[in-house]
C-alpha cells in the first residue's frame, strides 16, 4: 500500500541534452511531459562535455545561452496551455570538471531535492534504446524515474535490446501518475506524442540554402536570436 505521503510527491522532470542548438521538438517534449505528469518543475540541464557528441560541439556557455532563451519560449508555451511548472535552466554539467555523466547528475540533483521528490528524466524512444551505452547506466533507476516519449523511426518493439527489454519487465508502469507516486525507479512509455529530437540533423539542415526558412519552424524564437546574432552553424 502507498503512504499518503508518496502519493503528494513534488515532482521535478530533467531535460537533459546538448541543446545544439535547441529547437521546437524540445519544446513539445517539455510541454507534453510537463501536461501529463503534473510537473512542479521542469529543470533545463545543458551537457558541459558530452563525452559521446562529435568533437566540433558549440561552446557551453553559447548552448546554455541557448537553452536559457529556449527556457522563455518554453515558458510562454506553458502559460498559453495554463501549465504552473517553474522552469530553471541548470549549470550542473557545465560547473562540474569531466565528462557529463547522467549517473553523476543524478546522483546530485537527488542528493539536492531530497529522498521524497520524484524525480523523472526525460527523454525519446531513440536514447532509452542507446542507454545501455551510457556510464554506469544500470544505477540510474535507483536515483530517478525516466518517462520516455515515441520517435518516428525508432520502433522500441523492433529495436530493443536484452538489457534495455529486462530493465522495462523490472520497471516499466502501464499509467503516467505512477511515476507522482515514486521518487525513482518507474519507467513510463508514452506513445501519444512523437516528435523528432535530432539536433545534429538540424545543424546539419541549417548549413543549407533553406536556412531561414529551416530556422524559423524548428527553433524557438529567443533562442534563434540568440544564433543569429552569432551566426552560429553557418
Amino acid at each position: 500500500m502507498i503512504s499518503e505521503h508518496l502519493v503528494t510527491l513534488k515532482k521535478i522532470g530533467i531535460l537533459g541534452g546538448t541543446f545544439d542548438p535547441p529547437h521546437l521538438g524540445h519544446i513539445k517534449l517539455a510541454t507534453h511531459f510537463a501536461k501529463i505528469l503534473h510537473l512542479d518543475q521542469l529543470l533545463l540541464v545543458p551537457s558541459g562535455e558530452p563525452w559521446q557528441k562529435e568533437s566540433s560541439i558549440t561552446p557551453s556557455e553559447l548552448r546554455f545561452q541557448m537553452t536559457e532563451a529556449a527556457g522563455i519560449d518554453l515558458a510562454i508555451e506553458f502559460l498559453q496551455q495554463n501549465l504552473a511548472t517553474q522552469i530553471s535552466t541548470d549549470r550542473i554539467e557545465m560547473d562540474r570538471a569531466g565528462p557529463s555523466y547522467t549517473l553523476d547528475t543524478a546522483k546530485a540533483l537527488r542528493k539536492h531535492f531530497g529522498p521524497q521528490v520524484s524525480l523523472t528524466w526525460l527523454m525519446g524512444a531513440d536514447t532509452l534504446l542507446n542507454l545501455p551505452t551510457w556510464n554506469s547506466w544500470d544505477q540510474l533507476l535507483n536515483y530517478l524515474n525516466l518517462a520516455v516519449a515515441s520517435r518516428p523511426h525508432h520502433s522500441i518493439s523492433a529495436e530493443i535490446s536484452p538489457e534495455v527489454q529486462d530493465l522495462l519487465e523490472k520497471h516499466q508502469c502501464i499509467y503516467a501518475d505512477a511515476l507522482a507516486k515514486s521518487p525513482f525507479g518507474r519507467i513510463y512509455l508514452d506513445n501519444s506524442l512523437s516528435v523528432d529530437l535530432s539536433s545534429t540533423e538540424l545543424r546539419n539542415q541549417l548549413k543549407s540554402a533553406s536556412r531561414e526558412e529551416i530556422a524559423l519552424k524548428q527553433i524557438p524564437a529567443h533562442a534563434l536570436e540568440i544564433i543569429t546574432n552569432l551566426g552560429l552553424y553557418k
